[in-house]
């Protein structure tokens, strides 16, 4: 732990001058900090769902569509009405709306913003490793640390009816994950900073603990993760004949959102943000061919792109442009996002910026092709400038699928998603202040379990209201898609 020197002057009239050295635990002093707080918001209020009188579940999501791409909007609803699970999947605003009203102690970290079990999943490290970790961050900014961990804790409820699970076995597997993420912040505040900041989870480590009639979901998982490579998704979707992307409407299909030449000087701009190494790699490489691609529940509708590039020996790379608009902890939780450095790319790309920081910061390791340019709102008409973020394509990336876990499976992988989420919040500096409010008792593990499953009441709710909007025909839905 990092200590500070404190030096304390001797008493008036004292013929010494010298000072003394205290050494003071920064960490100490924060966890004192944090359990002092209970005094002003006791853990036992985190049980309590608070709701406006004017909530808009569905006029939330309108206001969302209003940007987007009008022809995927029903896409979007039909995926939401996959499922309570796929419905919640999609509501990270309706959410953030919701918690502004919620109690919380007062302090921020970094948020995912939408860490729901989901969104955890395997990815490449760049010495080629599969991790497994967060792996969404459109919505990461600052916010009270409370809103993840409810997030997180909602979908275990949401996620696991869905996978049949009774109430009692969803109400202990919030208990294992909200434990486990209070357990692991405390012993990350063990660690030095330097420490929590290269702490990972890999597969290897994840099986090596995981009992051996557990191991199958990951091993599946974590095989097909390793086949996802450029070259494995060359043959899938290119024609090699003259390396044109293949058309699969509407999830994959060509667009005259910009040409060629255009996305040359964008990803020119692009290169400006990325490591030396990295875009001496990249300058290579020359872009033969884009598409817009339909992905995520949540995100459909947002303008989306995969770019194929040729490397010097035919080599395929395939790179995602994501668009980012503000996080919804901002345009609908109230939080302006103040992440380091924002001031510094103010109308170059801030929001695809934003997303490119959080993940640097919640992730262990990330991936080197991350950065942001800023462009137009293709597709649109309008002549708007539009925040995007780059990152590879399904470079051995992969996700458990919730559905295909067990009543054993489903707690244990809500806590692994805990663990990581108590990793990710160790890299705020006042995190300590965190463990100190939790402390050891499970007063605060009770209190979100009963939260979470009001809220899982509620947003069961909301998706049979908007499933009624559907077939009053208020919305449109397209499924299947």
């Amino acid at each position: 732990m990092r200590r500070v020197r404190q030096l304390v002057p001797k008493r008036l009239g004292d013929s010494s001058y010298l000072p003394t050295i205290a050494f003071v635990t920064v960490a100490q002093e924060l966890w004192a900090r944090g359990q002092a707080l209970r005094g002003e918001t006791p853990r036992s209020a985190h049980s309590m769902l608070v709701l406006s009188d004017d909530r808009d579940p569905l006029g939330i999501l309108e206001a969302q569509n209003k940007t987007r791409l009008a022809d995927l909007v029903a896409v979007r609803t039909g995926r939401m009405l996959q499922s309570p699970f796929a419905y919640y999947r999609g509501t990270a605003a309706v959410m953030a709306a919701d918690l502004k009203y919620d109690p919380v102690i007062g302090e921020q970290v970094v948020c995912c913003g939408d860490a729901h079990i989901s969104n955890f999943g395997l990815f490449a490290s760049p010495e080629r490793r599969v991790l497994f970790d967060l792996n969404d961050f459109d919505e990461a900014s600052n916010a009270p640390w409370e809103w993840d961990v409810k997030r997180l804790a909602a979908s275990v409820v949401v996620g696991g009816r869905d996978n049949g699970l009774s109430d009692k076995a969803c109400s202990d597997a919030v208990h294992a994950a909200v434990r486990n993420y209070r357990e692991s912040l405390r012993t990350l505040c063990d660690m030095s900073a330097i420490d929590r900041y290269f702490f990972q989870v890999e597969t290897d480590w994840m099986e090596a603990t995981i009992k051996a009639k557990n191991r199958k979901v990951l091993r599946r998982t974590v095989k097909k993760a390793r086949s996802r490579t450029s070259d494995q998704i060359l043959s899938k979707l290119v024609s090699t004949d003259d390396m044109r992307i293949k058309d699969v409407p509407p999830v994959t299909q060509h667009v005259d959102h910009a040409s060629i030449e255009q996305l040359d000087d964008l990803f020119a701009q692009y290169r400006r943000t990325l490591r030396a190494d990295t875009a001496l790699l990249l300058s290579q490489f020359r872009l033969v061919d884009y598409v817009l691609r339909v992905v995520g529940v949540g995100s459909v509708g947002t303008r989306c792109y995969v770019a194929l590039f040729v490397g010097p020996g035919d080599e395929p790379l395939f790179l995602q442009v994501k668009e980012a608009p503000p996080s919804v902890l901002e345009t609908f939780g109230g939080w302006r996002s103040a992440l380091p450095g924002r001031a510094a790319v103010v109308n170059k790309g801030v929001q695809g910026f934003r997303v490119v920081s959080g993940q640097r910061i919640l992730q262990a390791q990330s991936d080197p092709f991350l950065g942001w340019i800023q462009g137009g709102a293709g597709g649109s008409g309008l002549t708007r400038r539009v925040d995007y973020y780059v990152r590879q394509f399904r470079d051995m990336k992969g996700s458990v699928e919730v559905a295909e876990l067990s009543a054993e499976q489903f707690p244990l992988y809500g806590a692994l998603c805990a663990r990581l989420l108590a990793r990710a919040h160790s890299q705020s500096p006042a995190f300590a202040t965190i463990g100190g409010y939790m402390g050891k008792s499970e007063a605060f593990d009770d209190a979100v379990a009963v939260w979470a499953l009001k809220y899982a009441d509620q947003a069961e709710k909301d998706y049979e209201n908007l499933a009624k909007a559907v077939k009053t025909g208020r919305l449109a839905a397209e499924s299947g898609v």
